[in-house]
């Protein structure tokens, strides 16, 4: 399974129309860059976030998240989200809504 494709259509549904989202295959699944920059995904069952890392860090002591780790090594400043930490629609958007304002503040490529 390469991604989940009712976590992509939820994302993609939560970005609507917000300008310079480009959504991109990406790691095996699905990226939603803005500006640029990759913020939010899907990866098999798992929701993909940036988040910096100081975010990151915290994050991963909630329930439902880890590292992003599909290579072997865990990337610094992003976490990955069960659907059990997702399915919620409220979840779900307080999730995407947290790498969406980090991934604003990067400078755009």
């Amino acid at each position: 399974m390469a991604c989940d494709s009712i976590l992509a259509v939820k994302i993609r549904q939560l970005l609507g129309k917000r300008k310079n989202i480009i959504e991109k295959r990406m790691f095996g699944g699905v990226a939603f860059l803005l500006g640029g920059n990759v913020c939010c995904g899907a990866w098999k069952e798992f929701l993909i976030l940036r988040l910096g890392e100081d975010a990151a860090r915290q994050v991963l002591a909630e329930e439902h998240a880890r590292p992003f780790d599909v290579t072997g090594k865990p990337m610094r400043g992003w976490a990955m989200v069960e659907p059990a930490g997702w399915r919620n629609a409220a979840r779900l958007r307080r999730w995407v809504a947290r790498a969406v304002a980090f991934t604003a503040r990067l400078p755009p490529k």
